[in-house]
């Protein structure tokens, strides 16, 4: 009884664009609607609202002049019509407009452990999607490898969130690279108001460095960093052959050689440390995920950084 009286299922179409999902794409979003709805009212219930503010004040009505209210809110037009004082009154703009910027590379695709690094983006947009419509937000998402995959408009509703994460596990993106400077560049053109922007990615990418202090300059961008144990630690487990999912290169290494596996090591750590020390320079809030472990302690880690920060 207290599930039911909780969450709002709804019907789930079995179709998108006139094709039939398959039954396995329709059980993970009914599964990921679920998991989610329930963390987002135990667990994140208030931390949203509380760290994403409203664009400002917006002008509200006028009312008449009263003692003690502050000169410089005097409308000047209304007072000289009406022959005494009135004052602006303004509220808080609370609606946001949030947008899903989601890495549909083909590295996405790997994961060695409980999960795959694409599957675990779409349930934590899922996440983050579910706490902005509870909050009357709208939600929006750009799917992107080497150019733009899909653009969801912004829109309020659960139906409307089922809708992005169906696209998060059903699309089959026809690029195989990453490229983030061109989906910033696309959210700058799409979106003209300031958004709060979650960009989710590996980040095994380059040339985004401008792109990415451009579109944090007009937006609030947060950058979601989701990772693979194994892409930074390998196992002594002999030679294997690694395969880049973007390229279709392939290299053979001796992961039984402690140098190698050190310097592998070596080479992943440089990567995250200069990456960080971007983000940091440009004031970009940033969290990192990996996939055999939970999100939702990061998560709120970053939730309780940023409250305190305000």
């Amino acid at each position: 009884m207290l599930f039911a009286a909780r969450f709002t299922l709804y019907a789930v179409p079995r179709t998108v664009y006139g094709f039939m999902i398959p039954k396995e794409i329709l059980k993970k979003v009914r599964h990921i609607e679920i998991r989610t709805s329930r963390i987002v009212n135990d667990i994140f219930a208030g931390e949203y609202e509380s760290v994403f503010k409203g664009r400002g004040m917006e002008f509200d009505a006028v009312r008449e002049y009263q003692p003690g209210d502050e000169v410089r809110s005097i409308d000047w037009n209304v007072t000289a019509r009406m022959g005494h004082p009135y004052v602006k009154r303004f509220v808080e703009e609370r609606e946001l407009t949030v947008m899903l910027v989601v890495d549909m590379s083909s590295s996405g695709k790997f994961g060695s452990v409980k999960w795959t690094k694409r599957d675990m983006a779409a349930e934590l947009c899922a996440v983050l999607a579910f706490a902005a419509i509870k909050n009357n937000d709208k939600v929006g998402l750009i799917a992107f490898t080497d150019r733009i995959e899909k653009f969801i408009p912004p829109k309020k509703g659960s139906k409307h969130v089922l809708r992005v994460i169906r696209e998060l596990l059903y699309l089959k993106p026809e690029g195989r690279r990453t490229d983030i400077a061109c989906a910033l560049e696309y959210l700058n053109k799409v979106s003209t108001r300031r958004t709060v922007t979650f960009l989710a990615s590996d980040f095994m990418a380059s040339g985004y460095e401008k792109a990415l202090s451009i579109a944090h300059r007009r937006h609030d961008v947060v950058a979601l960093r989701i990772a693979d144990p194994r892409e930074s630690d390998l196992p002594p487990v002999g030679f294997i052959e690694l395969e880049d999912e973007e390229t279709g290169d392939v290299i053979l290494i001796d992961t039984g050689d402690a140098a190698v596996r050190a310097g592998f090591s070596s080479v992943t750590r440089q990567d995250k440390e200069r990456r960080e020390d971007f983000f940091k320079s440009i004031g970009l809030d940033f969290v990192t995920l990996q996939t055999d472990k939970p999100y939702i302690e990061p998560l709120m880690r970053f939730f309780r950084m940023r409250e305190r920060r305000l």
